[in-house]
C-alpha cells in the first residue's frame, strides 16, 4: 500500500514513521509513505499557501489552487483504488471501522489542513471525504495524518509479526464497539494484587469466556455510551443429560413398572 501526505510541514514525520511498526514494514516493502511539500506548488517567490478569507474573520486560509495542482500531479490519473482523504476538524470521526475500510485501497492521499482551514471548493470538488480524529481542534491535519497511516498500517497482511494481534483488540470484531480486555503478566501477584486465578489454569475456553465478559465489564465501566453497540451475553450452555445405562444382569424396566413410578 502506498501513502501520500500533503503538508507544508514535511520534516514533521521524520519521528513517527522512523520508528515502530510503520517503520519495519516500510523497511520490508509492505508499505511506501510519500511526503509531499505543498509548497513545491506554489509559483510564487514567497511560495504562499495561504490567504485572507473572503467575507472577513481571524485567521488564514489554505488556497485551493496549490493543493489541486499537488493532488493533480501525484495522480494525474486517478482510479478507484485512489482515495483523497481532508483531514479536518468537521469530517465524521475516524474510527477502526473506517481504518478497515480505507484498508481496502491501494493508495490513500492525506490532505493536512493548516491555519484557520482549507478552502472548501477543495473538500467539495477534490477530497473523496473528510474525517477528523475526535472532536477537538488541532493546530493542524499531520497528527491526524500520522494516526491514520499508523492505524490503517496494522491492519496490513505482513505488518503485525502476529496477526491474530490486530482481530483480537479494541474494537477489532466488526459491527462490535467492544473494548479489549484486561491483560496480566508476571509475576502473578504484584503488591498483594494477583491475577484473576482462571487466567493461569490452563482452560482455554474458560479463558476465552472470562476475557469477553471483563470486555464487556470494562466496555460498561470506561465507555458507556458503547454500552448500545455491546453484542450479546453469551448464553451458559447447557449441560446434556447423560444416559444412564442399567447394569449387566439387571432387569429393565418395563412400560408397566414405569407406571407405578409414576402413580
Amino acid at each position: 500500500m502506498i501513502f501520500h501526505v500533503l503538508t507544508i510541514f514535511p520534516e514533521f514525520f521524520r519521528g513517527p514513521f522512523e520508528h515502530g511498526v510503520v517503520a519495519k514494514a516500510a523497511g520490508a516493502g509492505i508499505l511506501k509513505i510519500h511526503v509531499h511539500n505543498l509548497r513545491d506548488w506554489t509559483s510564487d517567490r514567497h511560495r504562499t499557501v495561504d490567504d485572507r478569507p473572503f467575507g472577513g474573520g481571524e485567521g488564514m486560509v489554505l488556497k485551493p489552487g496549490p493543493i489541486f495542482d499537488a493532488v493533480e500531479s501525484i495522480w494525474p490519473q486517478r482510479t478507484p483504488e485512489q482515495r483523497v482523504i481532508l483531514l479536518s476538524a468537521q469530517g465524521p470521526v475516524f474510527d477502526q471501522e473506517a481504518a478497515r475500510r480505507l484498508s481496502k485501497y491501494r493508495e490513500l492521499l492525506l490532505i493536512c489542513g493548516r491555519y484557520e482551514g482549507v478552502d472548501e471548493r477543495v473538500a467539495e470538488h477534490l477530497a473523496d471525504e473528510e474525517l477528523s480524529i475526535g472532536d477537538f481542534v488541532l493546530s493542524g491535519g499531520e497528527l491526524a495524518a500520522a494516526v491514520v497511516i499508523d492505524c490503517v498500517a496494522r491492519l496490513l497482511p505482513g505488518v503485525l509479526g502476529n496477526e491474530a494481534s490486530a482481530i483480537q483488540e479494541s474494537f477489532s470484531a466488526p459491527g462490535e464497539k467492544m473494548l479489549d480486555c484486561p491483560h496480566y503478566t508476571r509475576p502473578a501477584n504484584f503488591r498483594g494484587w494477583k491475577v484473576p486465578e482462571v487466567l493461569l489454569n490452563g482452560n482455554h475456553e474458560e479463558i476465552r469466556k472470562w476475557r469477553r465478559q471483563a470486555a464487556r465489564e470494562k466496555t460498561i465501566r470506561l465507555r458507556p455510551d458503547l454500552a448500545e453497540h455491546l453484542p450479546p451475553e453469551e448464553p451458559p450452555k447447557k449441560r446434556r443429560r447423560r444416559k444412564v445405562e442399567p447394569e449387566a444382569g439387571a432387569p429393565v424396566p418395563t412400560e408397566s413398572d414405569k407406571k407405578e413410578v409414576l402413580q
